[in-house]
């Protein structure tokens, strides 16, 4: 019985920290981090100051794992569409696959895009603790590799690296860039049309040599 009511516990303070966590994320992204308070951030959550304390220690501590748990969703997403991949994948096929979260994102508008303005501004000077997605974001890059490896045999996985980081930081500008909010407004069909071709250039690279 005991056992039970510790589950239970457990699972109602879980409910509580991932209600927190939507809400800061969604507070935050309608008018950034500083313009936030700990009272709506809770009246949003249904939840007392004290679980915030309880949770996370701070205000702060809450936004930013609010914006680390949305840059690790948008990760998780990233590496679903590239596993889906193989080997003999096209560049052009990475690219979409690389793409297409930003994509998503774009096309939805509002609260999404929102978002991912939030978590690219973030990324500039990312905050205490982001290195724990560090793995995945090695992963995100070693899926790529397999197929830039297979399409690109002469270069080196020094350069292959380099330009995935070149794509994902041209999609983070494109989050928060005018540009973006022009794109925005067109379909999920035309945001690829336009947006994949320079994707596939950034990984594809230009010869400069024999």
């Amino acid at each position: 019985m005991k056992a039970g009511r510790t589950d239970l516990r457990r699972e109602a303070g879980q409910r509580t920290r991932d209600g927190l966590l939507a809400a800061a994320l969604e507070l935050i992204a309608e008018r950034g981090q500083d313009g936030v308070t700990l009272r709506e951030i809770t009246e949003t959550a249904g939840a007392n100051v004290a679980a915030v304390s309880y949770h996370f220690g701070s205000l702060r501590a809450l936004c930013d794992k609010a914006i680390e748990h949305a840059l690790e969703s948008y990760l998780d997403a990233q590496i679903r569409e590239l596993d889906a991949l193989d080997p003999a994948s096209t560049i052009e096929e990475l690219a979409v696959a690389f793409a297409r979260p930003m994509v998503r994102a774009l096309a939805a508008g509002g609260r999404d895009l929102a978002v991912m303005r939030t978590v690219a501004r973030a990324g500039i000077d990312p905050p205490e603790g982001w290195d724990r997605l560090t793995p995945k974001f090695a992963e995100s890059r070693s899926v790529a590799l397999r197929v830039l490896t297979t399409q690109l045999p002469g270069v080196d996985d020094e350069t292959l690296i380099f330009r995935t980081r070149c794509a994902a930081g041209l999609l983070n500008w494109l989050a928060v860039a005018p540009l973006g909010a022009e794109l925005a407004t067109a379909p999920t069909e035309q945001i690829e049309r336009q947006l994949v071709p320079v994707v596939a250039g950034a990984l594809q690279g230009y010869p400069t040599g024999p």
